[in-house]
């Protein structure tokens, strides 16, 4: 049985419209062609005297994702996921290894030996458009960070992981930019 034009075309408008009124949420998350989901995006603002300014954008990925959305769960989720990082400014390898020391201790970690290790991954300036990219990887339990120009740096343990996570998604000194990580996790 075929189709005569006018019921082609309007078969073409019916799906197309089914696709512009779907709800957001059944297009809010979808596996992407390098195998992990998208859970969120956001920029990381630091306050200077009276303003904000803009230090960098920062994607959250997972591998599989949690049965209930929340900071906690995927903090502790124990999947492949990542952060990629782009600098919007350019920073001294002291800036970022100082507010990532400052991170881990507001979050309640002070295992040195690791947190040292870790930032040592941004051992120079990175200027503007760098890319800074955290990997945990669940089948060895590291935690990988890598930036250009530097030797990724590897920690292991489960422990590492969900401090390192909750540098964004725990106690943080910006109001939003945790749920902006989690806004896409249905």
């Amino acid at each position: 049985m075929g189709l005569t034009r006018r019921a082609s075309l309007g078969l073409v408008f019916a799906l197309g419209a089914s696709m512009w009124l779907a709800p957001l949420d059944a297009w809010a998350i979808a596996r992407e062609a390098n195998g992990y989901y998208l859970t969120g995006t956001g920029v990381r603002q630091k306050e200077v005297a009276l303003f904000s300014v803009d230090v960098y954008v920062i994607s959250h990925y997972m591998r599989d994702l949690p049965t209930t959305k929340s900071k906690a769960a995927v903090i502790a989720a124990d999947v492949d996921k990542m952060f990629a990082l782009r600098l919007l400014r350019e920073l001294s390898a002291e800036q970022i290894q100082g507010a990532l020391r400052d991170a881990y201790a507001v979050n309640g970690y002070n295992d040195r030996a690791k947190i040292n290790a870790f930032v040592a991954a941004v051992g120079q300036t990175l200027r503007k458009g760098s890319t800074i990219t955290i990997r945990y990887d669940a089948a060895t339990k590291t935690t990988t960070a890598s930036s250009k120009g530097n030797p990724p740096v590897s920690i292991p343990g489960v422990d590492f992981m969900m401090a390192t996570w909750s540098i964004w998604l725990g106690h943080i000194d910006q109001d939003g930019l945790g749920e902006a990580l989690i806004d896409r996790i249905p």
